[in-house]
């Protein structure tokens, strides 16, 4: 299964606290699973886990942050969205990139926190493109489940 994992995610597996989005992220990234990156969600992600409130829980350094986007890019497959319409049904910019990532990168489920992209109209949209857009808790109850 080809995952991206949104920054809201992504941010929460960083640090020592072992969570549902750790797990998560062990999960695709040692099984049969591929990780999808964008460097757009690179970049997101290092600005988000320096953010006073963020660092607070996750407690890591800028070397330490630095090196957590180095692991996940050296597991993941790198894909850069291209030109692309605008979504009508999203106002922010960067989730339209979040979105076209996924689209990009041929994702089987896009895992998100984010209400905007759980809205309804976005959701049948990356459904025409063949992604399911989940929770962090639908994703991790699917790849719970044994393989048939």
């Amino acid at each position: 299964m080809r995952v991206l994992l949104d920054t809201n995610v992504l941010a929460r597996a960083a640090g020592p606290i072992r969570g549902l989005a750790h797990e998560l992220l062990r999960i695709v990234t040692h099984h049969r699973h591929e990780l999808l990156l964008s460097p757009f969600l690179m970049t997101e992600l290092g600005r988000v886990l320096r953010y006073d409130r963020v660092r607070r829980v996750h407690g890591l350094s800028d070397e330490e942050i630095d090196k957590f986007i180095v692991d996940l890019v050296r597991v993941a497959l790198i894909v850069s969205p291209g030109d692309f319409p605008s979504i009508p049904c999203l106002v922010d910019k960067d989730d339209e990139l979040v979105v076209y990532s996924a689209i990009e990168g041929q994702a089987d489920v896009l895992c998100t926190l984010d209400r905007h992209l759980l809205h309804p109209e976005v959701i049948a949209f990356c459904n025409l493109n063949g992604i399911n857009v989940v929770t962090d808790r639908e994703l991790i109850a699917r790849l719970r489940q044994p393989m048939s």
